[in-house]
């Protein structure tokens, strides 16, 4: 399997590049921006892109999804519960930066859909509190939960319709239940497994 992690500027978003070795197909997961950063190593993997993925709909994980559709011809996925995120994008005017009108989401995701790649397969976790549609893909050993889970940090949950309680739910019955030798590859900062987190995470003391 690979896996290329990119960090994004300005928000050091991270986006992963994820394929399969034996069949040359890909997606993209969190193209946050720096489209011809994120193009230039699809080039150089050969990967031909089927998906393009969000784990939610913030304004620092989407500003590449335009120009990766274009180039890519793949499918923009994303998790139904954002569709208001998607539409609206009502951090826009938060976080003071102007993104260019996403493209319609090829496919709305649910918790329980499949995505496919080669021989890879991952199953999309509805992990919900940092937005109302975030999800996780699992699969292969690995999990990208987006912002739901960092290194020894959570999400944050002050944005709207965000939800602390919600958060703590999803990592306590869709995360903290994954074997701890699965890697954690977070939408900020690095990389890290549930083993991990579950006996150093500050915040999830007691789960």
């Amino acid at each position: 399997m690979i896996i290329r992690g990119l960090v994004i500027q300005p928000y050091a978003t991270n986006c992963y590049i994820v394929g399969s070795e034996s069949t040359g197909e890909g997606m993209v997961i969190d193209p946050g921006g720096d489209a011809g950063a994120i193009l230039k190593h699809i080039n150089e993997t050969k990967l031909d892109i089927k998906y393009i993925v969000l784990t939610h709909g913030h304004i620092d994980h989407i500003g590449a999804v335009g120009e990766m559709k274009e180039a890519t011809g793949a499918a923009f996925c994303v998790h139904s519960d954002e569709s208001s995120l998607i539409q609206d994008r009502p951090l826009s005017s938060m976080v003071g930066s102007l993104y260019p009108a996403l493209p319609f989401p090829d496919r709305w995701l649910r918790d329980g859909d499949r995505l496919d790649v080669g021989e890879l397969h991952f199953e999309v976790l509805h992990t919900p509190g940092h937005s109302p549609g975030g999800i996780s893909l699992l699969g292969e050993g690995v999990v990208f939960p987006g912002d739901t889970l960092f290194n020894y940090g959570i999400g944050r949950t002050d944005f709207p319709n965000g939800s602390h309680s919600q958060l703590m739910n999803s990592i306590h019955t869709r995360l903290m239940t994954l074997p701890d030798n699965t890697v954690v590859y977070s939408g900020h900062g690095p990389e890290s497994t549930i083993g991990a987190e579950r006996r150093g995470n500050p915040w999830l003391r007691g789960l």
